[in-house]
């Protein structure tokens, strides 16, 4: 798929007005309804190969955060055949009791996966998390950044991100 069509189709199926409270607990007039794009195979498909060739090369582990990144993160995998952590918001509190699920990540390359970037902070406390079992965490891949300032908030804690499209994007 084209990459101005695959901006047109998610926009065409994610994008909502009205009024919105978003995690940050701000007001919003725009919405982009993730689970839209992500329960879609073809456009799950399409994200995946066009995300690919800007996967940073020295990238060990994709690292889904919960719950929108984990199926990019998942596309990712297969398309690419790198392994993938699954990324809780908190450690559970029973079983393994893992934060990360998946292959051990200590010492290794993350390439944090989320699909739509706010304000940045739940990104932001998973990194930390993260980092806080040895992972090296330096690049955040979103399908879309809203550019209502996360990309600065991360770049304040060493988090390069890297967006498929970006909300202006969606509106061409």
């Amino acid at each position: 798929m084209e990459r101005l069509q695959l901006a047109r189709d998610i926009n065409q199926v994610a994008h909502l007005t009205g009024t919105f409270t978003l995690r940050s607990e701000r007001i919003s007039h725009q919405y982009f309804d993730k689970y839209q794009f992500e329960s879609d195979p073809r456009l799950l498909k399409a994200i995946a190969v066009e995300l690919k060739p800007m996967i940073p090369t020295d990238t060990e582990i994709l690292a889904g955060l919960e719950m929108g990144g984990i199926p990019i993160a998942t596309a990712l995998s297969l398309e690419t055949g790198l392994p993938m952590t699954l990324v809780r918001k908190q450690a559970k509190a029973y079983g393994t009791e893992k934060l990360a699920e998946g292959p051990d990540i200590a010492g290794k390359k993350l390439l944090v996966v989320e699909d739509v970037i706010t304000s940045g902070g739940q990104v932001i406390a998973s990194a930390e998390d993260l980092r806080k079992l040895h992972a090296n965490i330096d690049n955040v891949f979103c399908v879309i950044d809203r550019q209502e300032g996360g990309r600065g908030k991360l770049q304040e804690h060493g988090l390069n991100l890297i967006s498929l499209f970006t909300a202006e994007d969606l509106k061409k």
